[in-house]
């Protein structure tokens, strides 16, 4: 039974986040209310807040939310906190070849660019993200240079993600967005691990 109550919660979990993100897209974040995807999805307003603690939640799915600090945290002997960043975002761009839908990352993204509330929260979400990152270099660096390379980390890993919308809002296939994105990335944990002086001559 509990794993069936599971499996209905999730059900719930994505006919409302499938819901929002259909209504966001047709209309803009900010000319859809709370009621209105409750109503949609078939669900108490209640309800819905118990999946999701606020309407900004709905639209920023996963903004934020890759644990970069818990990556360099639970890292094995032996392996720096870029080696470990490395291997986690490569393996990431490999999933996206397999998973990226095209239609769904550019309308996700265009609300959350049309949007000054949610470009703003998604912000401060990234930032957060980027201070815990820097609090846990802090353990292995002095705390001026864990900031400075948190600060550098987060500014790569941005450059990278923005890299792989535009390439598909320019029409690139999925796949071949994945793949650059894959190539973008070794060449970024390059210039982060090594320098420019180490890659300009590729």
């Amino acid at each position: 039974m509990a794993g069936l109550r599971e499996r209905k919660k999730e059900q719930t979990r994505q006919r409302i986040l499938a819901v929002a993100s259909e209504l966001f897209a047709e209309r803009g974040f900010d000319a859809v209310t709370v009621n209105e995807i409750a109503e949609a999805a078939e669900v108490a307003k209640a309800t819905l807040f118990t999946y999701f603690p606020s309407k900004e939640s709905l639209a920023l799915q996963g903004v934020g939310e890759d644990d970069l600090a818990g990556v360099v945290a639970r890292r094995p002997q032996g392996q720096s906190p870029l080696q470990a960043l490395r291997a986690h975002c490569c393996s990431f761009a490999a999933e996206q070849m397999a998973a990226v839908d095209r239609d769904e990352v550019i309308a996700r993204m265009r609300v959350i660019f049309d949007s000054p509330v949610l470009s703003g929260t998604a912000n401060e979400l990234l930032y957060r993200q980027r201070e815990e990152l820097a609090r846990v270099l802090a353990e292995e660096h002095e705390q001026n240079a864990a900031t400075l390379i948190a600060a550098q980390i987060a500014a790569t890993l941005l450059t990278l993600q923005e890299s792989f919308f535009h390439l598909l809002v320019d029409g690139a296939a999925p796949q071949d967005a994945a793949r650059a994105l894959a190539d973008h990335t070794e060449l970024a944990f390059d210039l982060l691990e090594h320098g420019i002086d180490h890659v300009k001559g590729k």
